[in-house]
C-alpha cells in the first residue's frame, strides 16, 4: 500500500456526485484521504507524485463475473456458430462447456495458473483492479479445488483484489449424465463442504437442461449452510426463473438476464439482488441484449463485467464491455461508467471501491482521455494511461 498525490487531473469521476474539473486525489497508506479541487490539495510530504496533465481518472474498474481459470481452446466452436451453430447445438455435439472440462481436468494446477496469470495481467493492464473468479470447468473434487487455489494465488500473487465463486454447478459432468441427481447429492455432500474454505460464493446455472430452480434452491441452500454467498446464473438462454430464485434466496447477484422481466427486475430490486450483465456473451452469441435500461430505472444496483471464458466471452477489457453497453444494450455512458466500477463493487460486497472518496481503497485508472466518454466512444484504444492499486502505481 503506498502514498500518492495525483494532480493535473482533468476531470474527475468521484461515482458520489458531480464530476470535479481541475482536481486531485490524495492516498495515504492505501486509502483516499482528500479527492476534490486541486486548489485544496494536501502537500502530501514524501508521497509520490504524478502530474496527469489535464488527463481523467476514473476508479478501477471491477470485474464482477469472469471464469478466468480453464485450459484449452474453443476458436473452432466461435468459427461453428458465426456459421449458425447455436449454443445449444455445440453442446450437444461434445463441445460447449464439456470441452473445456476436459481440457482443465487434463492441466496442472501450474498450467492452469500461467495461463490465467497472461489474463490477470492483460486486464490490469487494462484498468481492472478487483476480479471475481469462478470455478466450474473442472466438475469433480479435484479439479474444482485445483481452480479455486489458481484464483485465490493470482489475487496472491498480482496487485488485483480477486473473490472466488464455486461454480461446480455449471453443468452436469458427462460421468453424471445418466444420474444428474447423483451429481446434485455429490455438490451438496462433497463437493461445498470441501470448497468452503477456498471460495466467497456459489453459483448456479438455472437454465433449462441444465439446473432447474428446484435444484438450484437445493444447492444454493447448502451453500449457505457452509456461509457460501449466492449467485445465479439466470435467464441467460431462455426464461428460467433464475433471476425470481435469486430475488427469493436474497443473492447477491443474478447474473446475465438477457431475457429477464419488468417483474423480475421488480423483484431483483425489492430484494437487493445486484443484476451484473455481461454483453460480451449476447454479442458473441448473437442473442437479445440484457434489459440494462429497464432494470436500471427498476432500481436495481447494475453491474457490467466481462464473463471471460473460453467459449462466449474471451474478452478481457472492461473498455469494451461498457462500449458494448453503451451502443448495444442502451445504458448512457455514465451509467455504463458507473456499472463497469461502483457496481461491480457493491455485487461483490465491498462497499470500500468503485468510488472515489475519502475512506475508500485507492483504487484508480488515469484515462489518457479528457473524460470518461472516450471509453465508449474510441473502444479499440486501450486508454488507460496508469493504473493505481492501494496509492501504487502498477507495472504488468
Amino acid at each position: 500500500m503506498g502514498d500518492l498525490l495525483l494532480t493535473g487531473i482533468g476531470h474527475l469521476t468521484t461515482n458520489t456526485g458531480d464530476p470535479v474539473s481541475d482536481a486531485a486525489v490524495a492516498i495515504e497508506s492505501g486509502t483516499i484521504t482528500y479527492a476534490g479541487p486541486a486548489r485544496d490539495a494536501p502537500s502530501q510530504g514524501e508521497a509520490d507524485r504524478i502530474d496527469c496533465e489535464d488527463r481523467c481518472v476514473i476508479p478501477g474498474f471491477v470485474d464482477a463475473h469472469t471464469h478466468l481459470v480453464f485450459a484449452g481452446d474453443r476458436s473452432d466452436e466461435f468459427a461453428r456458430k458465426m456459421s449458425g451453430a447455436s449454443y445449444q447445438e455445440i453442446a450437444a455435439s461434445g463441445g460447449g462447456i464439456h470441452s473445456t472440462v476436459g481440457a482443465t481436468r487434463a492441466a496442472t494446477e501450474e498450467e492452469l495458473f500461467v495461463d490465467a496469470a497472461a489474463r490477470a495481467r492483460r486486464m490490469i493492464a487494462a484498468g481492472t483492479t478487483t476480479l471475481e473468479i469462478k470455478s466450474g470447468y473442472g466438475l469433480d473434487l479435484e479439479a474444482e479445488i485445483r481452480l479455486l487455489r489458481v484464483a485465490q494465488r493470482i489475487g496472491e500473487e498480482f496487485p488485483i483484489t480477486v473473490k472466488t465463486t464455486f461454480l461446480g454447478a455449471h453443468s452436469v459432468p458427462p460421468e453424471f449424465k445418466q444420474h444428474r441427481e447423483g451429481y446434485i447429492q455429490v455438490l451438496i455432500d462433497d463437493m461445498i463442504p470441501a470448497v468452503a474454505p477456498l471460495a466467497d460464493y456459489c453459483d448456479v446455472f438455472v437454465e433449462e437442461g441444465v439446473f432447474s430452480v428446484d435444484e438450484g434452491r437445493r444447492i444454493l441452500v447448502a451453500a449457505a449452510d457452509h456461509n457460501l454467498g449466492a449467485r445465479v446464473h439466470a435467464e441467460q438462454l431462455g426464461h428460467s426463473g433464475g433471476a425470481m430464485l435469486a430475488a427469493e434466496l436474497g443473492a447477491v447477484s443474478a447474473d446475465h438476464l438477457d431475457h429477464a422481466t419488468s417483474d423480475d427486475a421488480d423483484a431483483l430490486a425489492e430484494a437487493g439482488v445486484a443484476a451484473v450483465l455481461v454483453p460480451g456473451a449476447s454479442y458473441n452469441l448473437r442473442s437479445p441484449q440484457a434489459p440494462g435500461p429497464m432494470l436500471w430505472d427498476a432500481g436495481c444496483t447494475v453491474a457490467l463485467a466481462t464473463d471471460c471464458n473460453p467459449g462466449t466471452s474471451y474478452f478481457e477489457s472492461m473498455a469494451l464491455v461498457i462500449s458494448l453497453a453503451v451502443v448495444q444494450m442502451g445504458l448512457t455512458a455514465e451509467q455504463a461508467i458507473w456499472s463497469a466500477t461502483r457496481g461491480g463493487a457493491l455485487s461483490l460486497g465491498l462497499d470500500d471501491r468503485g468510488l472515489i472518496e475519502i475512506g475508500s481503497v485507492g483504487d484508480l485508472v488515469v484515462l489518457d482521455a479528457p473524460t470518461p466518454n472516450h471509453i465508449p466512444y474510441r473502444p479499440a484504444t486501450n486508454l488507460v494511461w496508469k493504473t493505481v492499486k492501494s496509492g501504487q502505481v502498477m507495472a504488468v
